[in-house]
C-alpha cells in the first residue's frame, strides 16, 4: 500500500458489492491509509474502491471507477488537497469529499477553504490517541450519510410525492436568518454571493462550527458576501446589511430594546444537541420580528431548526430551504420541508434571486 491501489471486488462474491458505498482514500501516509481502510472495510455499508498515495494518482484513476465518497488529506506532496479538491469532484461526477486531515483540528483557514471549494465535511485524521470505537463509528456514519446522498443523486428523482410546500403568503422581510451544517459553507457562499450588494436588513448566520474556526469563518463570509461580518456578542446591535455570526460556543438569540434589536447569547443545552443551534435563533426571531422574519435552512445533517421553524411560520413569517439535489446532506432542510413548513425549496443561488426579487418589488409570496 505504498502507492496507488485499485481494489477490484469480484462480482461472484454475491451482488452485495454493488450496493455498498464505494470509498476512495487519498493520503500520502501509509499509516493513515491503512487506518482509514480498516474503518471503511470494517463497516458493512462501505467498501474501499481505491487507495491513492497522492492527489495526482487519485485524479488519474477516479474517472475510471465508481466513487461515492472521497476521503482526502490536505497536506500532500505534489498537487495539494485544496488544489485537487474541485477537480476530484468534477472528474468523479460529483462524489462527496470528506476532508480527513490534522488541519481539521488546527488549521481553520485551509479547512474552511476546503469547505468553500465544495468539500462536504471535515474530520480530524485518526491518531493513536483518538483511534477508538467512538471515532470509528462516527467516521463510518459520516461516510455512509454522504454516500447515501450521492446514491440518491445518481438514481435521479425518487418516484414519491415531493415534500409539501407551505401556502404562499406575503412577507415584508426585516431580518434574514440562515442555519446550516454539513455542506453549508459552500451553500452559504453561493447564497450570499448572489444577493444584491444591499438588501436593507440584518443577516444572522448559525453554522455548526467549532469556536476556534469562527474568526476565520467570519473573514471568509465577508469575502464571499461583500459585507461586514461580526461574531455575535452580548448586546451587539443589529444593523442593516451587516452579518452577525453565532460564536461556536453559544446559541444566538435576539431581543428588542429602546435602541433597537440586540444579540443575546445562550449557553444552555439545546434540544438538538448542537452548539450553536439554529432553534434558539429561530425561536427568538419569531418573538421579536413575527411576520417579518425570514429563515433559510441550508445543507446539514440532523434536524436542527425544525423545532423552532413552526414558531416563525405560526407568527406569519416564512422558512425557505435548500433543495435536495444541491445539498451535501438533505437532513435539516428535509425535516422542515417534510413538515410542510417550507415556502420555497430551491438551490442557494435561486433562493438569493427569490429574496432579491421580493425586496425589490412586492412583498414576498
Amino acid at each position: 500500500m505504498s502507492g496507488s491501489t485499485t481494489l477490484f471486488h469480484p462480482s461472484g462474491q454475491d451482488d452485495r458489492a454493488s450496493a455498498l458505498a464505494q470509498v476512495m482514500i487519498v493520503d500520502d501516509s501509509i499509516t493513515a491509509r491503512t487506518m482509514l481502510a480498516r474503518i471503511v472495510e470494517g463497516d458493512a455499508r462501505l467498501q474501499v474502491a481505491s487507495l491513492a498515495s497522492s492527489a495526482d494518482e487519485a485524479l488519474a484513476q477516479v474517472e475510471a471507477m465508481r466513487v461515492d465518497v472521497i476521503l482526502l488529506d490536505l497536506e500532500m506532496p505534489g498537487i495539494g488537497g485544496l488544489e485537487a479538491l474541485p477537480r476530484l469532484i468534477a472528474r468523479s461526477g460529483g462524489a462527496n469529499v470528506l476532508v480527513v486531515s490534522s488541519l481539521a483540528v488546527e488549521g481553520a483557514e485551509p479547512t474552511l477553504r476546503a469547505l468553500a471549494l465544495g468539500a462536504a465535511d471535515t474530520v480530524a485524521k485518526p491518531t493513536s490517541g483518538v483511534f477508538d470505537r467512538d471515532y470509528r463509528t462516527r467516521l463510518a456514519d459520516r461516510i455512509s450519510a454522504l454516500a447515501a446522498k450521492r446514491s440518491r443523486k445518481e438514481a435521479g428523482p425518487a418516484p414519491t410525492l415531493a415534500p409539501p410546500v407551505a401556502p404562499a403568503r406575503a412577507i415584508t422581510t426585516q431580518v434574514l436568518a440562515i442555519g446550516a451544517s454539513t455542506g453549508g459553507i459552500h451553500a452559504l457562499d453561493q447564497l450570499l454571493g448572489n444577493l444584491p450588494p444591499r438588501i436593507g436588513v440584518p443577516i444572522l448566520i448559525t453554522q455548526h462550527l467549532p469556536a476556534h474556526f469562527i474568526e476565520v469563518f467570519a473573514r471568509q463570509i465577508e469575502r464571499a458576501s461583500g459585507r461586514a461580518a461580526r461574531i455575535g456578542a452580548e448586546g451587539l446591535l443589529l444593523r442593516p446589511d451587516e452579518i452577525v455570526i453565532a460564536p461556536g460556543d453559544a446559541h444566538m438569540r435576539v431581543t428588542r430594546g429602546a435602541a433597537g434589536v440586540r444579540i443575546t447569547l445562550d449557553h444552555s443545552p439545546s434540544e438538538s444537541g448542537c452548539c450553536p443551534s439554529v432553534d434558539p435563533m429561530f425561536a427568538s426571531l419569531a418573538q421579536v420580528y413575527g411576520k417579518s422574519a425570514l429563515g433559510i435552512v441550508l445543507s446539514g445533517m440532523g434536524n436542527d431548526g425544525a423545532r423552532a421553524a413552526p414558531q416563525i411560520t405560526g407568527a406569519g413569517g416564512q422558512i425557505w430551504v435548500q433543495d435536495a439535489q444541491t445539498s451535501a446532506v438533505w437532513g435539516m432542510p428535509r425535516a422542515i420541508a417534510n413538515a410542510g413548513l417550507a415556502s420555497a425549496i430551491l438551490p442557494p443561488a435561486q433562493l438569493a434571486a427569490r429574496l432579491a426579487a421580493c425586496l425589490e418589488s412586492v412583498p414576498c409570496r
